[in-house]
């Protein structure tokens, strides 16, 4: 995973290969850079769009036919994100010091001076691996299917009927915790959520992308 900010804008982007040996390989850590490179030039949002952006005068589907061949195996931009907001933190994790990073993310944060605690939550969302930002991003279907799986479940149980909604709603809290960054323990102080840690930071998040190679 390779990642920098422009200005407003984060980009990121996640190059495969085959092999750990390619992986760590100087030719490879350079063809990320350049794909890199090519999504801000192209200010790319879409996979489609990063793929035929200019790098070298040559697009990066021309890059990835000849990186193949230079490496001998198969090589591959899988995917491509883009973030903007008045802050955007980026962190990139190493799973093992031998190889290029392989968690990225990148975290748009509004606020005067939020710097700090968007380094912070950038970190969380990297351990943590949120799906969401807020429970309005999540899906109706979603939690709808939650609730009927937490009333499905309470009853096989035979749970009394008067307790049911109390049994529901705390999965659904449960849920939540699990899956939204805001509603998350902050790694840092499981006693705050991270929504907490940066409404107290005069903050809000806007936006995050998490990559994890292969996932």
């Amino acid at each position: 995973v390779a990642a920098r900010v422009e200005g407003t804008v984060g980009y990121m982007v996640e190059v495969n290969s085959e092999t750990d040996f390619v992986a760590k390989s100087a030719p490879f850590v350079e063809f990320g850079n350049k794909v890199l490179d090519a999504a801000v030039a192209a200010d790319a949002t879409t996979l489609e769009a990063l793929m035929d952006a200019q790098v070298d005068g040559k697009a990066v589907s021309e890059l990835v036919t000849e990186t193949g061949a230079l490496l001998g195996e198969k090589v591959v931009v899988r995917r491509i994100a883009r973030v903007e907001g008045d802050n955007v933190a980026v962190y990139l994790h190493k799973t093992s010091k031998d190889l290029p990073a392989q968690v990225g993310v990148l975290l748009a944060v509004a606020g005067a001076d939020a710097g700090q605690v968007a380094h912070d939550v950038a970190v969380h969302i990297a351990a943590m691996s949120p799906t969401f930002l807020s429970q309005e991003d999540v899906p109706a279907e979603t939690v709808e299917s939650e609730k009927r799986v937490a009333e499905e479940t309470a009853r096989a149980e035979g749970k009394p009927e008067k307790i049911l909604p109390n049994i529901i709603n705390g999965r659904l809290k449960g849920y939540f915790k699990d899956v939204v960054l805001l509603d998350q323990d902050f790694a840092k102080d499981s006693k705050k959520t991270v929504g907490k840690v940066l409404e107290e930071a005069g903050a809000t998040a806007t936006a995050f992308a998490r990559f994890r190679v292969g996932a």
